[in-house]
């Protein structure tokens, strides 16, 4: 993996010596053959570090992790791993073990067959540093509660599934997410869950970190509610054509929301942004 084209210089300042974000600003290609190397898991969490929170209480970051495909597909046939790559998902692993916790839609569940997140040695150190449980809580956003407790997200989690709904959830769905272990977060007045307080209640519960991996709808909500700070895309060099959806749906913002770009990697023809909020 190498990077293309350098991070700002008060970022780069920043970053751990020696990691890739402190790499010298103006490089525009491989510093060498040294470069041109698979980059080690703790290079990729130095290049993907959460800011570090201000003194007093933390405020919570969210950062999302999508995947595109050239003609601006988030899917095929309803899945993102066929236009995916082996070192996407060392990205992916990467973010799940620098999380706190892992923010996904009920359809995604559905479609993705989402497992619970697994604790990992080469982080582990990392994680009980920084104070971190052993693997992030998936959090399922659900207005129905209409999902599947018998799946192996619900009833064998390294730690407890959180489910994020509205004060309006049918008493009955909220009671079968109880009884299968899932601790059931209020986090809207109606059905839906509103976005600001979805984040409000994950760092009642001291989860500062959080990651998004969508689906679309999702992320549509999060980006119209003003509280996503960050977003790290894949754009494959894929094409898929159909009717996929893109990364984020439902209605358009009044005004373009502005990201700055921090970091830009490349691997065989797949593209590794990150942005910030500008």
């Amino acid at each position: 993996m190498r990077r293309l084209f350098p991070v700002t210089e008060e970022t780069a300042a920043q970053a751990p010596a020696g990691s890739p974000e402190g790499e010298t600003a103006g490089a525009h290609a491989a510093h060498g053959p040294g470069e041109n190397r698979e980059w080690s898991l703790a290079e990729l969490a130095a290049a993907y570090a959460y800011p570090e929170p201000a003194p007093g209480a933390p405020r919570p970051w969210l950062r999302a992790n999508m995947v595109s495909s050239l003609d601006g597909a988030a899917q095929h046939e309803g899945r993102s791993q066929p236009i995916s790559s082996a070192t996407d998902m060392r990205i992916f692993g990467t973010l799940r073990a620098l999380a706190d916790v892992v923010v996904v839609g009920a359809e995604t569940v559905r479609q993705e067959g989402y497992r619970p997140a697994r604790a990992r040695a080469e982080f582990a150190g990392a994680r009980e540093a920084a104070g971190q449980g052993p693997a992030p809580a998936i959090a399922v956003v659900s207005a129905s509660l209409e999902l599947d407790f018998t799946l192996p997200l619900f009833t064998s989690p390294l730690v407890p599934t959180l489910i994020l709904t509205g004060a309006a959830a049918a008493p009955d769905r909220v009671a079968a997410a109880e009884k299968a272990g899932a601790r059931v977060l209020i986090a809207g007045a109606g059905m839906g869950v509103e976005p600001a307080r979805a984040v409000q209640a994950l760092a009642g519960l001291g989860h500062t970190r959080l990651l998004t991996e969508g689906g679309p709808r999702l992320l549509g909500q999060l980006i119209a509610a003003e509280v996503l700070d960050e977003l790290c895309l894949t754009v494959s060099p894929t094409l898929t054509a159909g009717s996929a959806q893109r990364i984020a749906g439902g209605q358009s913002v009044a005004v373009p929301h502005r990201f700055e770009l921090v970091s830009l990697l490349e691997e065989d023809g797949f593209l590794f942004g990150r942005y910030r909020r500008s």
